[in-house]
Order: C-alpha cells, then structure tokens, then sequence
C-alpha cells in the first residue's frame, strides 16, 4: 500500500515530474519502485531549508559530507535489487530513512544502520510520518548489523572502495544480493551487485555513478617515505 502525500501542490507535481522525466526515461521500469517514488513524500526526508531540493536530478548534501542519492540512481539500484514482499534487508548508511522507506513500501522488512546523530533524529522524524516496517539502528557503519543476519538484501547506501567484506558476509548463502556504489577515484566510480557463491562474492558492475564514500570505509593513507 502507497504511503500518504504530503498535501503541497508544488511538491506532489515535482514528485510526478521527478518519475516521468528522471525515472522512466534512465531504464526504471519496476511498477513497485515507481509507485513508491511516486508517492513517498522525500521531502520529509530532508531538513527543512533543502526541501525545495528534493525532487531535483541531483544528490543533496546533507551534513558531514553525506548526501541524499539522486533519485534516479537509487531507483535503479533498488531495481536491480529486486527487493520481495517479506524479505529481509539491510541499509548501511541509512542517512535520513529514503531508501529504507522505499524498500520498505516494496514488502521489505528492513533494518536502517546510521552512525550519525543529526541524521538518526532526521530519520526518525521522517519515519514517523510515513508508516513503514523499518527498524532504526546506530552503529559504526563498515560492521553492519549481525543482530538481524543473514539478510536477502543489502543496500549500501554511499559510495565504498570495494565491496565490504564484513558486510557481505552478512547476506544469506542462497539468496543474498548486495547493491552498492564503487568510488574508483575522485570522478568514476559505478554501481555494483554483489552476490555470494561457493567460491566468494561475484561482483558485477551496472552502471556508472559516483557519491561521496561513507564515514570508516575510505581506506587509510598509504605510507610514503
């Protein structure tokens, strides 16, 4: 069931545009995604002084470098999840709730692990006015959240070097399917699904994009003599 608009004129016309014009046109063609984005108030799901920025085709900065994902970018990741009624999953760097929300109206039961305070009271707000089945956790983020693995699905939602293995290992054996962005240096960087399997993690690049790297997963300077 499509979670309650907001009931500002502006606002529910950006969010049409922003699915007829940013999401069907770039390959989103799952009825669930589009109809959660095209009902899911994301303004709630930013402060109050961006909101005007909520339907843009952009991120939108947050605080401590975070971003709010371009919608077109998390659609298609959560497309390519292809997220079940009654599946379990996991957002690592949950932010302010969106992608938790969104997966939540697609049937998930789903955990949303944010380390930040400012964006943990953020999400709360936000998701106490759109009912949805998500639990909010606080957490460093590279360790997961091993109290509700093994998950069907993990989302991470930032950028990371490479495909966490702390965090992998947290997806069940036979379903398990782990979406995340690749930051390959300062301007390239593309979308990965990540999926186990008898041997280790396959890896498959989607598409490309790049976000900023979430907080713990950047790696350490290499020592220089």
């Amino acid at each position: 069931m499509a979670p309650t608009t907001m009931n500002d004129p502006f606002l529910t016309d950006a969010r049409q545009r922003m699915v007829d014009s940013q999401l069907r046109p770039n390959k989103v063609s799952d009825p669930r995604i589009l109809d959660a984005m095209r009902h899911l108030p994301r303004e709630r799901f930013l402060p109050v002084r961006l909101r005007a920025l909520a339907y843009a085709d952009q991120t939108v900065p947050l605080c401590g470098g975070r971003v709010l994902l371009q919608p077109m970018v998390l659609a298609r990741l959560i497309q390519v999840a292809a997220p079940l009624a009654g599946e379990t999953a996991l957002v690592v760097g949950a932010g302010t709730g969106y992608s938790a929300a969104l997966l939540a109206v697609c049937g998930c039961t789903v955990t949303a692990l944010e380390e930040s305070a400012p964006l943990l009271d953020l999400a709360k707000q936000a998701l106490a006015v759109v009912p949805s089945a998500v639990t909010l956790v606080s957490g460093p983020l590279p360790s997961g959240w091993t109290a509700g693995a093994p998950y069907d699905l993990i989302l991470i939602d930032g950028a990371v070097p490479a495909v966490p293995t702390v965090i992998s290992s947290q997806l069940k054996r036979e379903t398990g399917r782990l979406l995340a962005i690749i930051n390959e240096g300062d301007r390239t960087g593309h979308a990965i699904l990540a999926e186990p399997t008898p041997v280790g993690v396959s890896v498959r690049a989607l598409f490309d994009c790049i976000g900023p790297v979430l907080p713990g997963f950047a790696p350490a300077p290499a020592f220089e003599f």
